[in-house]
């Protein structure tokens, strides 16, 4: 099966944004009728009520005339510029910085941030910055009879847009931070899903086959003893004794074919997902490895290890095979893996003899996309994906890690614990 690569354009659900932008307009024209007709508030009511008539027929024009379900990175900039603006020429008729409504500027750009690129969001502070200190010095009064009471000391006044500057960037910095740390896990998780698919659908095809060997068994067997008995009967015939010759070699090779598909050849119906015990899944992997590798795996395990059977995973094996496979790939010689079992709990332990993790990383093993800042490591190490599949896979079935690099050797240590209550239940 192929999967196509996840899109690396930033964009956000226009339904969404649409209905958000609803919330503010009706906001918008709440209060600015409100105050006008019931409170008597003074100011330019017309004007401020054609501003708000900007943001819905925009509104209208993203409902009817834009067709797509996501807006683009670009899209998404022009209409975010478009609320900007038009809350600013809002909050210029009724006071400006004072107005404590001026604390939705920063909205338009916070929720930015976590959706758009990196760019965009840029712009967008600039702009909201901009205009912020625009209010700050050019405005009308706040609407009367409120302007008439309204004095501060200009300490105060200049604080107000000192405060939101400070909040503008502390929030975007934060929501940046967080929405890219979101995309990468994001990013991470769904090709662990498409990993996951992979070895599911290799593991029902290996099922199919293996089903497939179990079944075509009797009827190979069946046509190898018709040609059998028709070779005798026309033993003295030379011009069909090369056919029975090679028709009895094409029901060998088939049944040779069909024996390397399937997985046990020797079980006739229980080869498929067996019940193991946790030594057996560790003998399983590492004999796999032994076959593509020159290096020395060391295997140890109390004799006395829990014999208790678990069902057969596949989260488990690819879990344990990524955290082996890299202790394969970073040894130098050797690869130490330790097995301890007792009635409460099960401990697995890898270790290799190689440089171990950057120390830089330590603390953030299991986070995709790791880069150490050591100039000289980074040739040497990966991008952390596979410790965050593994990792996962193997915390969904109720294990708890720890990384660290080994006390004992000079290489990365990886300890896997179960509690056998958890284990024994998957």
């Amino acid at each position: 099966m192929k999967f196509f690569e996840t899109s690396k354009q930033y964009s956000f659900k226009k339904s969404t944004y649409v209905n958000l932008r609803w919330i503010g307009i009706i906001g918008q024209f709440g209060a600015v009728n409100f105050v006008y007709l019931i409170f008597n508030f003074k100011f330019d009511f017309i004007l401020s009520n054609l501003i708000i008539m900007l943001g819905i027929l925009s509104n209208f024009y993203l409902i009817y005339i834009y067709k797509k379900t996501q807006l683009t990175d670009r899209s998404a900039f022009i209409f975010l510029f478009i609320d900007i603006i038009q809350l600013s020429a809002l909050l210029y008729l009724t006071g400006g910085i004072v107005n404590p409504f001026a604390i939705f500027l920063l909205i338009p750009s916070v929720f930015s941030s976590s959706n758009l690129s990196f760019k965009t969001n840029t712009l967008l502070v600039i702009l909201t910055a901009i205009l912020v200190l625009l209010l700050t010095f050019y405005s009308k009064d706040l609407p009367l009879p409120l302007s008439d009471h309204f004095h501060v000391s200009p300490y105060y006044y200049f604080s107000i847009p000192i405060a939101l500057l400070i909040a503008l960037v502390f929030l975007n910095y934060f929501a940046m931070t967080f929405g890219s740390q979101s995309r990468l896990r994001k990013d991470a998780l769904s090709k662990m899903e498409e990993v996951m698919a992979k070895e599911h659908e290799l593991l029902s095809l290996g099922g199919q086959a293996a089903a497939a060997a179990h079944s075509l068994g009797t009827p190979l067997s069946t046509i190898k003893i018709i040609i059998q008995d028709l070779s005798k009967q026309l033993e003295n015939n030379k011009e069909f004794k090369k056919d029975f010759e090679l028709l009895n070699s094409q029901v060998e090779r088939c049944n040779e074919i069909l024996k390397r598909l399937s997985l046990n050849p020797v079980e006739e119906d229980d080869f498929i997902d067996k019940d193991i015990t946790i030594r057996e899944y560790l003998t399983e992997i590492i004999s796999s490895f032994k076959e593509i590798s020159k290096k020395n795996f060391i295997f140890n395990f109390d004799q006395d290890s829990n014999p208790k059977k678990i069902t057969k995973s596949i989260e488990i094996v690819y879990g344990l095979r990524n955290f082996i496979g890299n202790a394969n790939k970073f040894s130098k010689e050797k690869i130490f893996i330790n097995l301890r079992s007792d009635s409460e709990m099960t401990e697995i332990t890898i270790e290799d003899d190689g440089e171990g993790y950057p120390r830089d990383i330590i603390s953030k093993i299991g986070e995709p996309y790791l880069k150490t800042s050591n100039p000289e490591d980074k040739s040497k190490t990966g991008l952390g994906l596979g410790l965050f599949i593994g990792k996962t896979l193997l915390e969904k079935n109720f294990a708890s890690l720890n990384f660290r690099n080994s006390k004992t050797r000079s290489g990365a240590e990886v300890l896997i614990h179960w509690q056998n209550s958890d284990l024994f239940n998957i």
